[in-house]
């Protein structure tokens, strides 16, 4: 699969608001719910009910930072979490110490 580069940009679909986690070396090798491995370096995320290959612009409320990833995956299984977020990603947004952040999930379109 190939990852989305953190430049693309789209149409802005929708957006919703809530908190973001991360994953990374715990899951890294194992499948995802869409049949790939997870590569915790690749820019992937897991959402509950998106639709796989998904593009969405994350936006980190607290430092402003973005990055644009991909949906590959079913969660985040915490309650609370609109979004999980791979390692590579996580590094992008600048939460890898807070492990939980504030977001805004943009939907992007072609």
């Amino acid at each position: 699969m190939r990852d989305v580069s953190p430049g693309a940009r789209g149409n802005v679909i929708g957006s919703f608001e809530g908190k973001a986690s991360w994953y990374g070396k715990e899951q890294h090798g194992h499948l995802t719910a869409n049949g790939e491995r997870f590569d915790m370096y690749a820019l992937t995320a897991a959402h509950r009910t998106l639709r796989m290959q998904t593009r969405v612009r994350v936006v980190n409320l607290k430092n402003g930072r973005d990055v644009v990833v991909r949906i590959n995956d079913r969660g985040p299984y915490s309650r609370g979490r609109v979004i999980d977020v791979s390692f590579a990603a996580a590094k992008q947004l600048g939460m890898l110490e807070a492990g939980v952040i504030p977001v805004r999930v943009e939907v992007l379109g072609p």
